[in-house]
């Protein structure tokens, strides 16, 4: 069956999302025909506000409201700025603020070291962190990357980078599994991987 224009490239736009195939862009589209103005109006402003209202944080790269420099973690006076807690990317902030087990400051990598898909280390904030610690105070940096193999490859880099700089680095226990996400975990799992975290080496 052919589609009218307007569906057709609705669906191709959502099949571009994480996990959505045409099976379910498709039903989502005919989803939002089916459903009243108001449904489609408040995703379209809701996107349109992502874009326009948000930005990074210049310290910590996680994410904010536009127009801030600096997140309410890092203008946050109760967090330790002694440690920092390196992850991949936002999600993993807010997996690890649910856990209530965390207190330090983070550094959002905004992905991982992957040579087959070409992100090196000047494509990551890398550079930003090695600035930040080389600005003095930090005791400690947790590397909180997926256990995967970019993750594992993007914490051994960033040991080897961190270690000459006097600063403790250690990892997360591998209390989560391999292959897997911080945004999935459940907070015991996380905090368990945060309590019995290993120094690099």
């Amino acid at each position: 069956m052919l589609l009218p224009e307007s569906i057709q490239t609705l669906v191709n736009a959502l099949e571009r999302l994480p996990g959505i195939g045409p099976k379910s862009a498709s039903r989502l589209a005919f989803f939002f025909l089916r459903a009243s103005e108001d449904v489609a109006q408040d995703l379209s402003v809701a996107l349109a506000n992502l874009k326009a209202n948000t930005a990074f944080c210049q310290e910590c790269f996680n994410i904010t409201d536009a127009g801030r420099e600096r997140c309410e973690i890092c203008e946050s006076p109760k967090r330790e700025n002694s440690l920092i807690c390196v992850v991949e990317e936002a999600l993993d902030v807010l997996a690890l603020e649910r856990t209530a087990g965390f207190h330090g400051k983070y550094h959002v990598l905004q992905g991982v070291l992957s040579p087959i898909e070409g992100i090196g280390p000047d494509d990551l904030k890398i550079k930003q962190l090695i600035t930040r610690v080389a600005r003095g105070g930090i005791k400690e940096i947790i590397l909180a990357t997926n256990p995967s193999m970019e993750g594992d490859t993007t914490a051994i880099y960033l040991s080897q980078q961190l270690e000459p700089m006097g600063v403790k680095v250690t990892r997360l226990a591998r209390g989560l599994p391999v292959g897997g996400d911080l945004e999935y975990a459940d907070q015991n799992t996380l905090l368990r991987a945060l309590s019995g975290r290993q120094e690099m080496s």
